[in-house]
């Protein structure tokens, strides 16, 4: 099969990609992903992420991961990504909010301001902001995302689709979603039967994990969205990395 064309990919075209894949297996797709697109990475952050990234590693193709720093990440997060950088001896894009946003409105509204106005403001400086310039000089990206890590919002993600809240007029990017199929319990058996690293953190009951200040552990038999923006419903947990999305595809 040549190569697809972002720019050249239409609806229908992913329509038939997610009909024929829809029954493979993560790597697969991964497989698939990394051979149609040079210019694709992978978005690290939590377990979802390593399991794609070792599924790539075995794969034998070449591929890029970043991750977004925000500035609010457990200790634990940040020895995770060294720890996996090294395991697998790679270059690890690290992507950083523009400090002025951040100073802005840290000076006009503090540290904490999201306990009362909602995430939303803060995602959108601190990661949003720094993925959108990150996934502007790339034609594809991988992501962790699954069906049931929010049933509110994510229950309709597809494996493949156009990313239509980071395409531009001038460029399409196309985003994939191997392991959307897949529960938590398939990928902490992937974990656990390959040993590879995770996130310490989910040995003290973390989940989710994202800030630390939005972040915080769950009970047993709490969902796992739970231990992320648990002041707010459960339809607002995003903080729009995916978000636009999910509301179209949730329309469909």
């Amino acid at each position: 099969m040549t190569k697809l064309e972002a720019s050249c990919i239409t609806e229908l075209d992913i329509a038939k990609l997610e009909l024929e894949y829809q029954t493979k297996n993560p790597q697969d797709i991964l497989k698939f992903a990394l051979e149609q697109f040079d210019n694709i990475a992978i978005s690290f952050s939590g377990a979802e992420d390593i399991v794609l990234i070792d599924m790539a590693y075995r794969i034998g193709k070449k591929f890029q991961v970043f991750s977004i720093d925000t500035g609010r990440l457990h200790p634990e997060t940040y020895q995770f990504l060294d720890r996996v950088r090294k395991q697998y001896g790679m270059k690890l894009d690290v992507v950083f909010p523009e400090p002025t946003e951040v100073e802005l409105l840290v000076r006009e509204k503090g540290l904490f301001s999201f306990y009362e106005d909602g995430h939303k403001e803060c995602c959108a400086i601190r990661k949003v902001s720094p993925l959108r310039r990150k996934l502007s000089t790339l034609n594809a990206w991988i992501t962790g995302q699954r069906h049931d890590q929010n049933p509110a919002t994510r229950i309709n993600v597809p494996l493949i689709q156009i990313d239509t809240a980071f395409s531009t007029n001038d460029r399409t990017l196309i985003k994939f979603n191997p392991l959307a199929n897949w529960s938590s319990a398939q990928v902490w058996h992937y974990i656990e039967a390959n040993d590879i690293p995770y996130n310490q953190l989910h040995t003290k009951g973390f989940m989710s994990i994202g800030c630390e200040p939005c972040t915080r552990a769950i009970l047993p038999n709490q969902h796992e969205r739970q231990g992320r923006w648990w002041w707010e419903e459960a339809v607002e947990k995003e903080c729009g990395f995916h978000k636009i999305n999910l509301s179209q595809n949730s329309s469909n």
